[in-house]
């Protein structure tokens, strides 16, 4: 039995199947579980919360966990021990999760290519058919995160605070969330995942995509992702594709191809949710 994870800051999926890739229930969601962020007690209670997977702890022959925030080795050690402790009869992979979009987007195992994520936070890597390069440390969504869910929230928060946005989209803005200072002070810096409470006012971007203030706010960031990230790979992106994955990537796939015309470089494949393709890649190398 196989347990294959996608997870994010926000959240994180959990497919399990058999050893010939029969999904044995639908799928399983957790909250996120990113190991740079959260404490080792709390990833342990989140997983331990869930009775649908608890169920399978002792049945699982293999986890394969493609994660935020497992990049560095202390997290992705901390993770490894959490879940060699609930999966008692496991064999356990931890990866970053670029990796997870790398094996979800490539057309086949030996394809070279750079790929992207774009959901919660964002990175991009170089892989060239059998080892993955990352030529930038993430240091996260205070510093990095270009182009990301949660990139866009505090673009977001910020216009609004220093009344840049539109009056209709201001009072769409105010409309849909609470923009009390003290709320979003409060979710920052005294709750835990402040990167995924910001990620979720990118939704109203994508609401509002015709407003031309929301078209360059979604385009500068892409650009900034792409100077700062893609054209890490300069030499690359003349030969190879870029694929992306993530919920922000797929949604602004039509600003993604505009950048890629205007900055050069070949688009190749969206995903928006990379666990799909997860199943049949570890079901078929079993």
């Amino acid at each position: 039995m196989i347990l294959i994870t996608d997870g994010g800051s926000t959240k994180c999926d959990w497919i399990v199947v058999d050893n010939n890739g029969k999904q044995l229930q639908e799928k399983i969601r957790t909250k996120g579980l990113n190991p740079a962020i959260l404490k080792e007690k709390k990833l342990k209670k989140i997983i331990k919360k869930s009775d649908e997977l608890m169920k399978f702890s002792d049945q699982v022959t293999h986890v394969f966990f493609y994660g935020a925030g497992c990049g560095t080795a202390n997290p992705k050690a901390i993770l490894t021990e959490i879940l060699e402790s609930i999966f008692i009869n496991a064999e356990i992979e931890v990866q970053e999760d670029t990796m997870a979009a790398v094996r979800a987007t490539i057309n086949r195992d030996d394809e070279a290519a750079v790929v992207c994520i774009m959901g919660t936070g964002s990175n991009c890597s170089y892989f060239d058919g059998k080892r993955l390069q990352q030529r930038v440390i993430s240091l996260g969504y205070t510093l990095m995160d270009d182009a990301s869910g949660n990139y866009y929230g505090k673009e977001l928060i910020r216009d609004y605070y220093y009344k840049k946005m539109p009056e209709d989209i201001k009072v769409a803005f105010e409309h849909k969330y609470n923009l009390e200072a003290d709320y979003i002070k409060y979710n920052l810096y005294k709750q835990p995942n402040p990167n995924a409470y910001l990620a979720n006012f990118a939704e109203f971007m994508f609401l509002n995509k015709d407003s031309k203030y929301i078209k360059e706010l979604i385009k500068d960031g892409l650009k900034r992702f792409v100077t700062n990230m893609i054209f890490q790979y300069k030499e690359e992106i003349k030969i190879v594709p870029v694929h992306f994955a993530g919920s922000i990537a797929f949604y602004a796939e039509t600003e993604i191809r505009e950048v890629a015309d205007e900055l050069g470089f070949i688009v190749g494949n969206f995903e928006r949710r990379p666990i799909e393709g997860l199943v049949e890649y570890h079901t078929k190398s079993l």
